[in-house]
């Protein structure tokens, strides 16, 4: 913990005296007995607090965190939301300046805090673990601490609409006739509410959320159209959003209006509430009577389109009609890009908008029907957040997740963290090294770096158990292999990879366990630690070929017991140096052949591996392709953020925002721009543009902590410019 607190965890007295549920284990293992109460589920509790500031003051900072997430108002006015997801052993709270909302005289703090119940991963709930905390310090002293002198209540309007997603999220069928209208006021009487309960065995343990709060903000609908025979209204956002749609209207007590959202259209122009993606955003707003009721959705959702449907009789006001928008800040002009290809530049566009709604308080997987993050999702979109945002923190910390929050369940780390729902894949386990490799060169945190080694060197050594005489991994059934996904994009992987797990071992997990020994050997060069991994990195080489190396096709086996030769069991060897000089061309040949036969996932390790043979053209021409396996086709089919794969139709449950999808941002910038940090923390910038002919024109801006570098390529004469200082190889 960072802080001594004074305040006291409060909670719902229902939760007090319930033992928390231990929810950590590995994926293979049984559950056990982990019952939750069924009416302890989905609850909304309101907190309020009047206080008086006599004085004027000039500095005033609220501490505040809750479990499983608050939203935070001071005198009627929102102020933040969170915190970042969590263990309760390594919890986070956010600091919020709260200097412009308070004022001389009588004051009140009130928290909407959420607790989910449900065991999935968008929160870590289901536990038992519910409440908040807070501390509001003004001009250094302590002047408000949650103790039992806060009053709160039940939001009973939030009633149960059903489940959607992967236990994901609790549709809010709202009936504003058991509103609490006003609440957050100061002039609300909550005289008639109970005290809070202290929990004084409660154990969070507390840290400062190393990354800033949401970026919040309304957006209004590009279109609204009326629906035939005044059914209600047709609304268009213009793009996929995440958040929640708000409005206002004026009705009979207990009428109702149903509102529809969808990422996508019907044939016959309605919108797709049923979604791909085993989300229904099918809800139902129950009016009070009131001359100004409001539709206050809390949890957010994932999509473009909306329908409004009222009762006959109640009257819409169209003006009120809004998106409330959350994503991780994201300044639009850090990152801009313009070509004379307009199909380029909208497949810039997507990826760009796929990895800015999904990248929220953590990385997520999908914002519709997981809300998870995902570690090997994370190698792409981390590389492509990092250029497009300039800001490497949620980089950083979400390294930290899995080394902090998952290890506890296994060294070898889960799939998914944080969150409850222990999902694990070894070929995710294995690039945290990778990506803590491509956060030192973006950042030049050595510091950093040194703190981390010891979890990747931990991360080896887990699986170390798995190593037959000759160093290759065998038999890792202790998590799922994955390959890729969904299944069909694995260009008929010769293995059994279902539970269970084939017997032997097979190509690609050992070309991510060459390529993160490859990793921690580089950390420790540029460490300037001995080098320990090298000999080992020689004799599993040649392992490593003798076992799945078909020396007449010069092309690399799915596994040793057969012939089959995938594009992922060559993509990998090729990007992690396993091929030698003699088979290369014969690798690339089979890319050359095969293309984007894969997942959108694996299709970021096709691009980087032919960048490292110096196939720049080829690239290029993937990123680019008219192939129905290619991020044209996203556009084509009407994407706004790119896929989860590569048309809708090639998955039964395709998420339309997968900001896993995102490769052509930073493989256009590194590969064929050619830009990258020569030295870490981008000191000096290696420059080797590789712009084809055809693309006339490429304007580039993006920031790194350097600062600003703008590329400019017109009439075949590329420019660079770079922050002062910054030296050019």
């Amino acid at each position: 913990m960072d802080k001594r607190w004074s305040a006291k965890w409060i909670m719902d007295e229902a939760f007090y005296g319930l033992k928390p549920i231990d929810l950590y284990r590995k994926e293979l293992e049984t559950a056990g007995n982990r019952e939750h109460r069924d009416d302890l589920r989905n609850i909304h509790m309101l907190a309020r607090k009047r206080f008086e500031l006599k004085d004027g003051f000039d500095k005033a900072v609220l501490d505040i965190t809750a479990d499983d997430y608050y939203k935070l108002y001071i005198n009627g006015r929102i102020v933040g939301q969170g915190p970042a997801q969590g263990n309760h052993y390594h919890y986070f709270y956010n600091r919020h300046d709260v200097t412009p909302y308070l004022r001389q005289g009588d004051n009140v703090i009130a928290v909407h805090v959420y607790y989910q119940g449900l065991v999935c991963r968008a929160y870590n709930s289901g536990d038992y673990r519910q409440g908040l905390i807070a501390e509001l310090d003004v001009d250094g002293r302590l002047a408000v601490k949650t103790d039992c002198s806060w009053k709160v209540e039940r939001a009973r309007e939030y009633v149960d609409g059903g489940i959607i997603g992967y236990k994901t999220q609790y549709l809010e069928n709202i009936d504003n006739r058991l509103k609490l209208t006003d609440w957050k006021e100061p002039r609300f009487d909550d005289y008639a509410w109970p005290e809070a309960v202290e929990h004084l065995a409660d154990d969070h343990r507390l840290f400062a959320q190393p990354t800033p709060p949401l970026s919040v903000y309304e957006v209004k609908p590009v279109r609204i159209t009326p629906l035939p025979g005044n059914e209600g209204f047709w609304l268009d956002f213009g793009e996929e959003r995440t958040g929640q749609f708000k409005m206002t209207a004026h009705g009979d007590p207990g009428q109702t209006v149903e509102i529809r959202c969808g990422e996508e259209l019907q044939e016959d122009g309605r919108v797709r509430f049923a979604m791909r993606c085993n989300c229904t955003y099918r809800e139902t707003w129950t009016l009070s009577g009131s001359a100004d009721d409001e539709l206050d959705f809390y949890d957010y959702k994932a999509f473009r389109y909306v329908e409004v449907l009222p009762a006959p009789g109640v009257r819409l006001d169209t003006e009120s009609f809004g998106a409330v928008v959350r994503h991780y800040p994201l300044d639009d002009g850090v990152c801009r890009f313009d070509s004379s290809d307009e199909m380029l530049n909208a497949i810039w566009s997507i990826c760009k908008n796929g990895v800015k709604y999904g990248s929220q308080e953590n990385y997520v997987d999908c914002p519709s029907r997981e809300k998870g993050q995902y570690l090997g999702d994370n190698t792409i979109i981390t590389h492509a957040h990092a250029y497009l945002s300039g800001d490497l923190r949620l980089f950083r910390k979400s390294l930290l997740d899995f080394v902090l929050l998952s290890s506890r369940v296994c060294p070898g780390l889960m799939a998914v963290a944080p969150g409850h729902f222990m999902q694990e894949f070894i070929d995710y386990s294995l690039q945290w090294p990778l990506q803590l490799l491509e956060y030192y060169r973006q950042s030049a945190d050595e510091p950093f770096l040194r703190e981390m080694l010891p979890h990747a060197e931990r991360l080896l050594h887990y699986f170390r158990q798995f190593r037959r005489e000759d160093g290759i991994l065998v038999n890792v059934k202790d998590k799922p292999n994955l390959v890729d996904w969904p299944f069909n994009m694995r260009d008929g992987y010769d293995f059994q990879l279902a539970n269970p797990i084939g017997d032997g071992c097979h190509n690609v997990i050992n070309a991510y366990y060459y390529g993160a020994m490859l990793a921690v050997r580089d950390i420790r060069r540029i460490l300037q630690l001995p080098d320990n991994l090298s000999h080992e990195l020689t004799s599993f080489k040649e392992a490593f070929r003798q076992s799945f190396l078909d020396a007449e096709a010069k092309r690399f086996t799915d596994s040793e017991v057969s012939k089959h030769t995938s594009l992922h069991a060559n993509v990998l060897p090729l990007l992690f140096g396993l091929t030698e000089p003699d088979d290369q061309p014969a690798v690339v040949g089979l890319i050359r052949e095969k293309r984007l036969g894969c997942g959108v996932y694996m299709a970021y390790f096709v691009l980087k591996a032919l960048a490292r043979a110096g196939e720049h053209e080829l690239v290029y021409e993937l990123i680019r392709s008219e192939d129905l396996h290619s991020w044209s086709t996203m556009v084509k089919e009407g994407a706004t953020t790119c896929f989860e794969v590569w048309a809708k139709d090639l998955k039964p449950n395709t998420s339309l925002c997968h900001p896993w999808a995102s490769a052509p941002i930073p493989l256009f910038i590194e590969e064929i721009a050619g830009i990258k940090p020569a030295a870490p923390g981008w000191k000096s910038v290696s420059f080797s543009p590789r712009i084809p002919a055809s693309l006339g024109k490429v304007e580039l801006e993006f920031r790194v902590p350097a600062g600003t570098i703008r590329f400019r390529y017109s009439d075949g004469k590329p420019e660079l410019t770079v922050p002062e200082g910054v030296e050019i190889v």
